[in-house]
């Protein structure tokens, strides 16, 4: 049996489920923010060490040591029953009930694609995997991470004045009370003057590499998939497709070179992964720059845009373990 850990209008999962159907495998879809506030844990230590967890939800019960594998997608976070009122009391619950999730899930003897949530939080952070990437003969881009503002001016001179700026993570963020996000962005001589910004948080900082266009590679165990993304056709996608993916940008299939596939296996491997996306470049004199690699990227769009078979992938990569029935 399957456990798919995700959010309940997740569309990726939507995809995969009907196709783990096909293949005869048999799935349960849960997401962990249904914890504590809708499902039980019971958990139980044998006197020879072991666990045995009880997972208890819409209606049934699971014994999560029957779980071949685990798809950790994209579960939501942990949330309070409703009973839970006041916000210092709600974040204390929802505190504790990951904390025993992440124990779980340590302690869960199962196949995790494409990992469990810490090694995930590690893996995706950029000094990990660019180095990585960098020892694995990728060309990366010389890169600066830092919050002291002084350093600006130097690394902005010898890039000529053609600098990006990115987030350590990309992740959301509110200013009074309106959602934000920071997309890579070309450091201006306005943004030199107001340098001072800097120092409130780390930022990436790397020369500005010319783009022919842009890749996402998906590896799934050990096919690699390949998609063009033509952003340079517009500005508004032009330092980052992200900003208006699927609107602007054409995609397509890519055929890599060899030692540029290799090395995209090697990186999943070195890391310890059956699943990454990968982003590159391919620069308009032919080489391929690495960028980063994210553990749980989405891929859905990617095979809505090309074609290429990712669900069916993942789909083979699950049920690689399920018992098979003797006829």
């Amino acid at each position: 049996m399957i456990l798919i850990l995700s959010a309940s209008d997740d569309r990726s999962v939507d995809l995969v489920a009907p196709k783990l159907t096909a293949r005869g495998a048999e799935f349960l879809w849960w997401d962990s923010g249904e914890f504590p506030a809708e499902s039980r844990f019971v958990s139980r230590l044998s006197d020879g060490g072991g666990w045995q967890h009880l997972l208890r939800t819409g209606g049934r019960e699971y014994d999560t040591t029957a779980f071949t594998a685990v798809w950790n997608r994209r579960p939501s976070n942990p949330r309070a029953p409703a009973a839970v009122i006041d916000p210092s009391h709600r974040k204390y619950v929802e505190k504790l009930a990951g904390i025993f999730l992440y124990g779980w899930e340590d302690t869960l003897d199962s196949r995790w694609f494409p990992g469990r949530s810490w090694d995930l939080l590690r893996l995706q952070n950029k000094l990990l995997n660019l180095a990585a990437a960098a020892k694995l003969g990728f060309i990366t881009p010389e890169t600066l991470i830092t919050n002291d503002a002084e350093e600006l001016i130097p690394f902005w001179e010898k890039a000529g004045g053609r600098l990006i700026a990115k987030e350590v993570e990309f992740v959301g963020f509110q200013v009074e009370g309106a959602e934000h996000v920071f997309y890579s962005t070309p450091v201006t001589r306005r943004h030199l003057t107001d340098r001072s910004r800097l120092d409130l948080s780390p930022a990436i900082l790397q020369p500005y590499v010319e783009k022919s266009i842009e890749l996402r590679v998906t590896v799934v165990g050990e096919q690699v998939f390949a998609a063009e993304i033509h952003s340079q056709g517009s500005r508004a996608t032009k330092y980052d497709y992200r900003h208006y993916e699927q609107t602007f940008s054409k995609y397509g299939i890519h055929r890599l070179p060899a030692d540029v596939e290799k090395r995209c296996l090697a990186l999943t491997a070195a890391l310890g992964l059956p699943y990454g996306c990968i982003d590159l470049i391919l620069t308009p004199e032919g080489e391929y720059v690495y960028l980063e690699i994210n553990p749980s990227g989405q891929w859905g769009w990617i095979e809505a845009s090309t074609g290429l078979p990712i669900s069916d992938a993942i789909a083979d990569w699950l049920v690689a373990a399920e018992p098979v029935e003797s006829l």
